[in-house]
């Protein structure tokens, strides 16, 4: 059964995520524009596992790219996993931005929402790797809140054959 937008598993079934009041998530209205930019200055990496998740196509769920939460623009965002992907260039390396990241992770993990962070190499070339991580965390968010196994087979919408 596909999720809806408020991560209900299947009509009827009430999950510990849906008893949790959504937390609603403010941002930085000055970075709409910032974001906008990015999101057409896009990096390899970004752009390939764009194609991967937009339209639904990743278990049927809706992500959002360069999305400004908080004072932060994170590269995807999904509401009904609760989930950040972050993709980190070579600048990511340097010890003030890797304090930025423990920053921004420990700001957002205040809003419930969990962070998973991959290399550009790692997207780039190794995209099935990638793939599979992201199962293991909707599987492990399924376990957590308490509903049924997501039917998710990669590049089929859940509902439509597994």
């Amino acid at each position: 059964m596909e999720r809806n937008e408020k991560g209900a598993c299947r009509p009827g079934y009430v999950s510990k995520q849906q008893m949790k009041k959504r937390k609603i998530i403010p941002y930085n209205p000055e970075l709409k524009e910032l974001a906008r930019q990015l999101r057409n200055n896009s990096t390899l990496g970004e752009v390939l596992l764009w194609k991967k998740l937009r339209a639904k196509q990743f278990g049927g769920y809706d992500f959002h790219r360069q999305k400004p939460l908080l004072n932060f623009i994170v590269d995807f965002y999904c509401l009904a996993l609760e989930l950040i992907i972050e993709i980190d260039g070579n600048s990511h390396n340097r010890s003030d931005v890797s304090a930025r990241d423990a920053d921004k992770e420990v700001a957002l993990k205040e809003y419930d929402l969990n962070v998973l962070r991959f290399t550009e190499v790692q997207v780039r070339f190794e995209m099935e790797d990638v793939l599979r991580k992201l199962e293991a965390y909707v599987k492990w968010y399924d376990e957590e809140n308490g509903c049924p196994p997501s039917p998710l087979k990669r590049g089929v919408p859940a509902g439509r054959g597994v």
